[in-house]
């Protein structure tokens, strides 16, 4: 009967530590409504993937062999080998995404742009605290908001804290109600936070929705063709949704594609978060470094629509706007409306700010691909 104390005799600190992480992030999708489809998953793989000899990863017996275990067949065929996972969920991602009123208010396609900026300074913060250049690169990609492209980077530039590196992501992803007002109010006043936008509903012919998505692919992958996969799937699912034509194609992306792939995804990350490679001094700074990048973000966001309030004196933007252009959409877009009311009642940046955010959108996935092309080229 030996055998049945085998595994509780087996458990080491660190995996308990691990249950205790994997339990954390249960109670936040479940008690406060965090990313459920993500973080209950992440959650309880982390539990089961730091149970002693698991079953979910491979297993040598002896006698038996080599046993595969599922959550490492799914993260070695659906991650490493080919990050499909992660760039099939932008499929759906993209057929939810209605580009109409920053097609409307172009000149918001610059708020998604200053927006990234969190990204290359956490690069070299991340490179100054001495981090490998593609690890930091792969931790400064946490500040494109973007869980998905977080996870393809990390795994694309071989990233020694893939798992850390997911965490960090989609925890902050559900915190965003929590870290934007503080990094906003850094940066604003009450007087800014109040300032009023009108808003007049423009229409955006079917000609231009279904070019646009075409086009963007087009530039992108010629600016940064290591963005190819990343913005043409998210295109690909967005002119779904605008061709008309494919109205229960473009359902089914939005509704069963992305939840199923969003439910597999989760489980399937949690293979790099098993003790031994998740408990480590570097989980602790990678954390700190991702809200580094996430606040850094919002800032630099909101500075530089008050530059290009000088710049431009005649219709000005609330600088809080600027904060929207990352790509936590719509989380972001709907914090920086519930700022305006409260600072004015009368306010209403719902949809200047939803445009900044789809804007953002588009800039994390494309600078996901700069991050590729340059530092994938690093010895």
């Amino acid at each position: 009967m030996e055998f049945l104390w085998q595994g509780f005799l087996s458990v080491t600190w660190q995996q308990v530590l691990m249950y205790a992480v994997g339990g954390v992030l249960i109670w936040l999708a479940v008690e406060k409504g965090f990313e459920p489809a993500l973080l209950m998953p992440m959650g309880f793989g982390a539990i089961l993937v730091n149970l002693p000899l698991s079953g979910v990863v491979n297993q040598f017996s002896p006698g038996v062999g080599e046993t595969r275990g599922i959550i490492q067949w799914l993260f070695e065929t659906g991650i490493e080998a080919s990050e499909a996972m992660p760039i099939l969920l932008f499929i759906g991602i993209g057929a939810m995404i209605d580009f109409g009123p920053l097609l409307a208010n172009p000149r918001l396609f610059l708020c998604g742009a200053a927006a990234q900026a969190g990204i290359f300074l956490t690069i070299i913060l991340a490179a100054l605290l001495g981090f490998d250049l593609k690890d930091a690169a792969s931790i400064g990609i946490i500040g494109a908001a973007d869980g998905p492209t977080s996870i393809l980077v990390s795994q694309v530039l071989h990233s020694n804290y893939v798992g850390a590196i997911a965490v960090a992501a989609y925890s902050y992803m559900a915190l965003v109600p929590i870290i934007q007002p503080f990094a906003v109010k850094l940066v604003t006043t009450r007087q800014e936070r109040a300032m009023t936008m009108p808003y007049q509903a423009q229409g955006v012919s079917r000609r231009t929705r279904i070019l646009f998505p075409i086009l963007v692919s087009a530039v992108a992958g010629l600016v940064a063709p290591s963005s190819v996969a990343l913005v043409g799937f998210l295109m690909f699912g967005n002119l779904i949704r605008e061709c008309g034509v494919l109205s229960h194609l473009s359902q089914t992306a939005q509704n069963e594609l992305a939840n199923l792939i969003t439910l597999l995804l989760g489980i399937t990350i949690s293979f790099s978060m098993r003790a031994e490679q998740f408990v480590q001094p570097a989980t602790f700074l990678i954390l700190i470094l991702g809200l580094a990048a996430f606040v850094l973000d919002s800032v630099v966001g909101v500075l530089f629509v008050k530059v290009l309030n000088l710049l431009t004196p005649g219709s000005k933007i609330n600088p809080m706007v600027g904060a929207a252009g990352i790509s936590a959409f719509p989380m972001s877009s709907r914090v920086i409306e519930k700022l305006g009311q409260e600072a004015n009642p009368q306010n209403h940046l719902l949809m200047h700010a939803a445009a900044a955010n789809v804007s953002g959108q588009i800039a994390s996935v494309v600078a996901g691909g700069v991050v590729l092309q340059y530092f994938a080229n690093l010895g």
